[in-house]
């Protein structure tokens, strides 16, 4: 019996060695493309049911693998699913290092915007919204203004049907609550804001990065709904692209893009630029044929360029510059000069904008410090009379901000790891506006120092904590502010993550973007005037979201829930004043009392097999003053936020998103809202506070790609339309006296559109 139990035992043993000795291993690393590592990667091979997850560095190691030859398989949410066959050798340990290239859900993409530092957007202890090319391109946006829509808790709105300026209202909050920053650096002044969101094509956008809600004020002021930060062409390998929309809005009115960018990077990959370049032609459209545009004539010329140059391993040199050249005209007889028409609004925009950005990191990558400055200036002759009155204007605007930020990363702080920042910045800002014949001018100088210091503290692989502190100083204020800012990123497992941020703003008592504008009523022009008691608006923001992403081998799906809640003090208010000795109608800004602005904010992602992709957004909120606003001397004040709808949202379904032909319906909703409507017009007696209908506006985008093969190159053909079912504003005010600013919903009537790109897509 022992000698029998010896040889059982022996051949056991003996078996396990045999077994051992006909297996290999298999390990490596998990990358994206630009080396970053990829945490939580699932590598598998399948046939033997066989996997593991790469750790915090993208590290991973499989058991022992009998030898043969497997499919292997890796993927991770954001990211393509990687197939590749390997050949396991007995007793061999593969080292087998893997890169896998970000999936168009973007939901692992590197972002700048929330930290002011590169993080990977999972990872993030600020939420950062992404609006890439690929949006622009399936949902026909030809500029910045037609694509922000396309984004959760974001809407465009046209507010003159003169000129058809326009602004972005983020979580409820007017335009000028929002930070707008190009190329990370806020030179986008109050006057480009009047019109500089339609004015930027949409070729010349790598991306565009979203923060809602306080979590940005570590940007200055004007940064309490949020921050768009517009960054513009990447040089990332050599191409070209020509490209060229044509739409007809309303059947009667065409509006043309050509399009052009160009990249070269040289062979050593140590320098790249980036040229774009476009120039749009539109005609005036009139949609109740009064003789009187809705949509004026536009003609814009745009070129940039984006430049890198990498003088060592450790050094790095970015360069940008753009210009902007438009010429928008409205009202009636537009073969004429403006001051010859009964009614007109007349823009000239020559735009300059240019900076530049040095970065130095520690060879062990610990530490960075740079250096960077940015500069704009736009010059503008405008017209804005009724009756031929000479009533032109003449603006200057420039403005100058100079920085160094400093980064620091300690791998042992409290056995985590820590990232400080410190930086120090000083913008400056002039504007003058003069029109004579209304006794109108705004000569201001802004001048904004900030001081900032950022802790983001990885406490564990689950929790992140994000606290920040800038010390502002403006001119146009005695005392220095601090706006203050925490945030906290929990992943509650692999799929799940929980933020929540507080942060404090502020904004300062200077003339803003809708000063700079006057619209049309009773006869004459509005015209704003600032409160010379004016003082500073402050707030307090707090949001809360809970984001949920889960990839199988043929699905991507998540969805995000978002909360948000602003208390404003001293709220910026607009009321009517009565009309000065010329009949114009006379509007002052100056300070309420307090307001609150709540809401939440669904979204949905979901991507089949790449066949079907969804994403979908829906925003509801409230926006009251604690008092009641008297925004006509005729009648009683109203506590409801004007033209702020509680309901509105965006969806876009494409099919076959990967394949040679793509279709793609896209949507966008606005709820009703309170729309000011003062009198004057033919019919138009007395103001009214009229309440808008609902609007779905529904397009279709078809498109087919095929690739050709003897220069290596793609031709891509589309057609569609916009506002399908025509949801559009049916009331507009007829004649020289109409009130501008009585325009809502959709910006277009149904809109036919046709076009074709040739290059590398």
């Amino acid at each position: 019996m022992k000698i029998n139990h010896f040889l059982i035992m022996g051949t056991l043993i003996l078996s396990s060695l045999t077994l051992s000795a006909q297996k290999g291993q298999l390990k490596g690393k998990i990358t994206d493309p630009e080396g970053a590592p990829i945490e939580w990667a699932t590598i598998s091979i399948p046939r033997l049911g066989m996997a593991t997850k790469a750790d915090s560095i993208g590290n991973y190691e499989l058991p022992p693998i009998p030898a043969g030859s497997y499919q292997l398989k890796v993927s991770f949410i954001g990211f393509e699913t990687k197939l590749l066959s390997v050949t396991i050798v007995e007793r061999v340990v593969q080292v087998k290092n893997l890169e896998l290239n970000a999936s168009s859900n973007r939901l692992n993409s590197v972002v700048v915007t929330g930290t002011r530092t590169a993080r990977r957007k999972s990872e993030s202890p600020i939420a950062v919204h992404i609006l890439d090319s690929r949006t622009f391109d399936i949902t026909q946006s030809n500029t910045l203004a037609d694509g922000l829509c396309f984004q959760p808790g974001l809407r465009m709105e046209t507010d003159c049907q003169t000129c058809n300026y326009s602004q972005l209202r983020m979580n409820g909050l007017g335009g000028s609550y929002s930070q707008i920053l190009i190329n990370s650096r806020p030179v986008f002044s109050s006057l480009m804001s009047l019109y500089g969101l339609e004015q930027i094509p949409a070729n010349m956008i790598d991306r565009v990065e979203i923060v809602k809600g306080g979590g940005s004020v570590l940007y200055g002021s004007s940064a309490i709904a949020g921050t768009v930060n517009i960054l513009t062409k990447e040089p990332r390998k050599s191409s070209f692209t020509l490209s060229n929309n044509s739409s007809l809005i309303g059947n009667k009115t065409w509006d043309h893009f050509f399009n052009a960018n160009l990249t070269a990077i040289n062979d050593e990959q140590n320098a790249g630029v980036s040229l774009f370049a476009s120039h749009r032609n539109r005609d005036s459209y009139d949609a109740n044929g009064d003789g009187f545009s809705e949509m004026p004539i536009l003609q814009n010329n745009s070129f940039g360029f984006n430049s890198f140059f990498k003088l060592s391993p450790q050094d790095k040199l970015e360069i940008n510059g753009w210009s902007i050249n438009e010429e928008r005209k409205g009202g009636n007889k537009l073969d004429l000069q403006a001051d010859k028409a009964d009614q007109s609004e007349y823009r000239l925009h020559h735009i300059l904008v240019a900076g530049f950005n040095y970065e130095r990191q520690a060879k062990d990558k610990s530490s960075s410090f740079s250096i960077y400055s940015s500069a704009q200036n736009t010059k503008r002759t405008h017209y804005t009379g009724i009756n031929q009155i000479d009533a032109w204007g003449h603006t200057k605007n420039y403005s100058v901000q100079n920085g160094v930020q400093y980064n620091y990363i300690s791998s042992e702080f409290l056995n985590g790891k820590n990232t400080f920042t410190a930086g120090v910045e000083n913008q400056y800002e002039y504007t003058f506006d003069e029109i004579k014949a209304y006794d109108y001018l705004i000569d201001q100088q802004v001048n904004l120092f900030g001081a900032f210091l950022q802790s983001d503290w990885e406490v564990t692989r689950k929790l992140t904590l994000l606290s920040g502190l800038r010390l502002n100083k403006s001119n146009r204020m005695d005392n220095m502010v601090l706006t203050p800012r925490l945030s906290a990123l929990y992943k509650i497992g692999h799929e799940t993550q929980w933020r929540t941020s507080y942060a404090r703003g502020f904004k300062a008592p200077q003339a803003l973007e809708t000063a700079m504008h006057m619209a049309f009523a009773g006869g004459g022009v509005s015209v704003i005037r600032t409160d010379a008691n004016l003082i500073a608006e402050t707030s307090n923001s707090l949001n809360s979201s809970l984001d949920f992403n889960r990839a199988s081998e043929h699905m991507i799906y998540g969805f995000t829930l978002d909360g948000f809640f602003t208390r404003l003090y001293n709220t910026f208010v607009l009321e009517e004043i009565g009309i000065d000795q010329n009949n114009n109608q006379q509007l002052l800004r100056k300070n309420g009392g307090n307001s609150s602005v709540r809401g939440v904010t669904v979204e949905g992602r979901l991507n089949y097999d790449q066949k079907i992709q969804l994403e979908t957004g829906l925003t509801l909120q409230k926006s009251t003053y604690d008092q009641a606003v008297s925004w006509s001397s005729d009648l009683p004040g109203t506590k409801q936020y004007l033209r702020s709808p509680d309901l509105y949202g965006y969806y876009t379904l494409s099919f076959w998103p990967q394949n040679p032909f793509n279709a793609v319906l896209s949507g966008v909703l606005t709820g009703p809202m309170q729309v000011p409507h003062f009198a004057g017009a033919p019919g138009i007696d007395q103001d009214v506070l009229y309440t808008s209908p609902t609007f779905l506006e529904n397009n279709i985008k078809l498109s087919y790609t095929c690739t050709l093969k003897q220069i290596k190159q793609d031709l891509q053909f589309h057609i569609g339309i916009q506002n399908m079912f025509n949801q559009y504003q049916r009331d507009f005010d007829t004649g020289k006296n109409r009130d501008s600013n009585y325009i809502y919903g959709p910006s277009r009537p149904r809109t036919f559109f046709l076009g074709l790109k040739f290059g590398l897509m």
